[in-house]
């Protein structure tokens, strides 16, 4: 009788949670409320420019790898592509690049839209030791990590640890003058995906947060490797805990050298099963206002990581947030508890309610994986953070967010200044003439306990495609709150295979360009020339250079802000005050996402604001002593550089 009471409530509360599901479901039908053809054609125009890639050994088309992954030679040649824009040259502008392409598997540093300021270059890590043979370039990183107010250059790989170029201070030698050094001080076999640069201690130093994937000492690109017992796949399609090793180097100065930083690896700091994920994107945004960013580790196979930080100087602390499951959340909607394919994480308020959400890329891919990118809606409850909840909600198929393919890197941005964020996100894995789709569900469900052996994959080599069909997105949020994409307006259409988007204003024009990074395929910069006629601000909030007398804080603008120098104040608040009692918030930016890193300069779209109006702007900022500092300082729309001081 008990037994019998029990089931009959569990069918009934079984029946109540069908009834919601379908509810949920009938909400993907309607289509976002956007703008008509001709008006969305007005506001996003691009020119579509290609980016620059030297040859130094001559192309391939795939990669060259052990024999003991030969039979998956395609699946291992799937990431590499990425793109970083930004000021390499001191001009004011972020508009150079530094562009890994998988083809000729080179770095290429250039000038962008149509500039002619230098010689194109490759970053050679020589003389330090390579083995072009087993290595692969997989990501740039620019920042200033020895505070001389120089923008230096961290390259990583598949196949060894990172190498820090320093930018020379002679003016005479060009911008392709670097003294190369070591991240790490012994060279390993790590497998990066991504570097964040950020102050995770709070000491005013910039650190690095690296994301490796395959297991550390693996010799996955060698084709003279044979028999290494370290080369293995995930151990798990949705817990997989065998990945290479997440590093925090924490950075400061190098010794009695002003000019030479050191970077010292913290072991310990995350739990085992976080600390071998299979990473493939880092975040960091501060959320509770102390300046000490939070982060996210966006996860392959497995559940996605954020936390709350609590480090002090020279001390890591790293609090474990979970999102909370109500009676209808799936397990792997609660944040931290997924088993999905994290591939990106970025930072916008994606509903207009004032609040920092976060957007996450997965495997969508229709009759292949169908799970669900994830936007993770800001609650506003912070305080939950300091009882280990996250304050989030995933929301991204009330947003129509959920699905789009085989989601990599994905980038905010306003493009048409209007005040509302777009999304722009790159998608897609190989490209084929036989669908492997069905091999890959086969695999799916072998037991985790031989997923890992090498022998167990299917064939993946040239012909077979996944996901080789998809479009890179545009997307663009509707007057209903929902978003759509216009990819194909903006000339974002086709089938690729993309993997990286940075976002920077090249020209200074006041409106946001792109560019995309794409594997095996020529990669493109998008210059706007879209015409909404709606302002903008920019703002690039700069440190004074170490050992400089830290005076006022000041805002030029015009053509002198171009020549103010210092170090691009990553982790650095600008909350815009507007007239109408909103807050636009905005924090700089030191590498979030899969590979590809935006310019560190903010953009805020002001909408029809005139452009004589007066605005006030809250900064809050860490001073290379990791002090905190408060200033309002007042600007007009356009492009401004400040220096922050005391």
């Amino acid at each position: 009788m008990f037994i019998g009471r029990r089931l009959r409530k569990f069918a009934a509360q079984g029946l109540a949670v069908a009834v919601i599901v379908t509810a949920t479901v009938a909400t993907r039908l309607p289509e976002p409320a956007l703008p008509e053809t001709e008006e969305l054609r007005r506001r996003y125009a691009f020119d579509r420019q290609h980016l620059t890639s030297l040859a130094v050994r001559g192309e391939q088309e795939r990669r060259q790898v052990s024999p003991g992954v030969a039979h998956i030679s395609t699946w291992i040649s799937a990431l590499g592509a990425a793109v970083a824009l930004g000021d390499v040259d001191g001009n004011g502008l972020p508009d150079d690049q530094c562009l890994v392409d998988p083809r000729t598997d080179t770095i290429t540093v250039a000038p962008v839209a149509g500039g002619s300021r230098y010689a194109s270059f490759v970053l050679d890590p020589a003389p330090l030791p390579y083995d072009p043979v087993a290595t692969a370039p997989m990501g740039c990183l620019p920042g200033d990590f020895n505070g001389d107010g120089r923008l230096d250059l961290v390259t990583y790989y598949w196949g060894r640890t990172p190498v820090l170029f320093l930018r020379t201070a002679d003016p005479t030698t060009g911008p392709g003058a670097y003294v190369r050094q070591e991240v790490m001080p012994t060279v390993e076999r790590w497998y990066t995906d991504s570097i964040l640069s950020t102050d995770v201690d709070g000491d005013g130093h910039l650190d690095l947060v690296v994301g490796n994937y395959f297991p550390d000492g693996a010799r996955l690109l060698d084709p003279r490797a044979t028999d290494d017992p370290l080369m293995q796949m995930q151990d798990s399609m949705s817990r997989a805990y065998n990945g290479g090793t997440k590093r925090f180097l924490l950075g400061g100065p190098g010794g009695s050298d002003p000019g030479s930083v050191r970077f010292v690896d913290v072991p310990g700091v995350l739990p085992r099963d976080a600390e071998r994920a299979w990473t493939l994107a880092i975040g960091a945004y501060d959320f509770n206002g102390d300046l000490l960013p939070e982060l996210y580790f966006a996860n392959d196979f497995g559940p996605d990581r954020f936390y709350l930080n609590r480090s002090t100087p020279g001390a890591i602390r790293l609090e474990p947030l979970l999102g909370e499951r109500g009676a209808t959340t799936p397990r792997s909607k609660a944040l931290g508890q997924d088993s999905f394919k994290g591939m990106s994480i970025d930072f916008a308020d994606m509903d207009g309610d004032g609040h920092t959400d976060m957007f996450v890329s997965n495997i969508t891919s229709e009759f292949g994986l169908m799970e669900s990118h994830f936007a993770w809606r800001n609650t506003g409850r912070v305080g939950d953070m300091n009882a280990g909840t996250a304050p989030f909600e995933d929301r991204s198929e009330e947003f129509g967010l959920a699905r789009s393919g085989w989601g990599w890197d994905a980038k905010f941005g306003d493009f048409d200044n209007d005040g509302t964020p777009e999304l722009v996100q790159t998608t897609g894995f190989t490209k084929g003439e036989h669908n492997l789709w069905p091999q890959v569900a086969e695999l799916a469900m072998a037991n985790d306990e031989v997923l890992h052996h090498l022998p167990t994959w299917m064939r993946h080599t040239p012909g077979w495609e996944l996901a080789g069909r998809d479009e890179d997105a545009f997307f663009v949020r509707g007057t209903d709150g929902r978003w759509g994409s216009i990819s194909d307006l903006v000339g974002l259409g086709g089938e690729t295979t993309s993997r990286g988007v940075a976002t920077a204003d090249v020209n200074g024009d006041g409106r946001l360009d792109f560019a995309v990074a794409r594997q095996w395929e020529d990669s493109y910069l998008f210059v706007n020339r879209g015409q909404s006629g709606d302002t903008s601000l920019n703002l690039k909030l700069l440190l004074p250079p170490a050992g400089a007398p830290a005076g006022p804080t000041t805002a030029t603008t015009g053509a002198g802000s171009n020549t103010v120098r210092g170090s691009p104040a990553i982790g650095a608040t600008a909350t815009v005050l507007l007239p109408d009692g909103q807050r636009m918030v905005g924090q700089v930016d030191g590498g979030n996402g899969h590979s590809s890193v935006r310019s560190p300069e903010l953009h805020f779209g002001l909408g029809d604001l005139p452009g004589d109006r007066q605005l006030t702007v809250r900064l809050d900022w860490r001073d290379r002593q990791g002090q905190l500092h408060h200033r309002d300082v007042t600007v007009s729309p356009g492009r401004w550089t400040i220096l922050l001081g005391e």
